[in-house]
């Protein structure tokens, strides 16, 4: 369903999201208040919904709302101005659940579950236990997937742990010789020289904290 180049794409599918587009409409409306909410979680599982039940209503709606001049493109050309037209009003009328939908799609494209587009942290220190304090939040678009406090060991043993996943998973490809994609290897030789840069300056932390004498306060 990714490729919307076929002959009968997206002529197919968009035909199918004219003939319910007023009930289709009706949720989107719902799913923009739920955003304004900040339910961000309840929108997704109502987009995965959609995909599951109409997935020709499901991509007619995520497609639309990459605003992509080429699919408009295709749309006026296969079903006319009018149909084109439609669809860039509802690209207008609701941008804020372009992230949802395309976060959806990738999942069903790509295989992927609540993919990682962020991190939020805060830093504090704790008294008590002579320790500074990490708060994390991993974020999948505007959704938090959940909020962990541990102390600088904690949180990197929990970094050491994915790049470990992270190394395994490579294994797997190359014993299988399985390829990896041009991109994911480009975003993979980014991601290393970040981990470098900053256990660069974990080390030099490291060897400062040696150094200085442990209060007794």
């Amino acid at each position: 369903m990714e490729d919307v180049d076929g002959e009968e794409m997206p002529g197919a599918i968009v035909e199918a999201f004219l003939e319910r587009e007023e009930g289709v409409r009706a949720l989107l409306e719902e799913l923009e208040k739920l955003t304004i909410e900040g339910r961000h979680e309840a929108v997704r599982e109502r987009v995965r919904n959609l995909a599951d039940s109409d997935e020709s209503v499901f991509y007619t709606v995520a497609f639309t709302l990459t605003n992509s001049r080429q699919f408009f493109g295709d749309v006026e050309a296969q079903l006319g101005v009018g149909a084109a037209d439609r669809l860039r009003d509802l690209a207008e009328t609701y941008p804020a659940l372009a992230e949802a939908f395309n976060i959806v799609r990738t999942e069903r494209a790509e295989d992927r579950l609540n993919p990682v587009t962020d991190t939020s942290y805060t830093v504090s220190y704790h008294r008590g236990v002579e320790s500074p304090m990490v708060t994390y939040r991993p974020l999948s678009g505007e959704q938090e997937l959940f909020e962990s406090r541990g102390t600088p060991s904690e949180v990197l043993r929990v970094a050491s742990d994915l790049t470990a996943a992270t190394t395994d998973a490579l294994d797997v490809a190359m014993d299988s010789d399985y390829s990896v994609n041009t991109e994911e290897l480009s975003e993979l030789i980014d991601r290393r020289e970040e981990l470098e840069t900053e256990l660069s300056r974990l080390r030099d932390q490291l060897d400062e904290l040696r150094r200085t004498p442990v209060s007794d306060e």
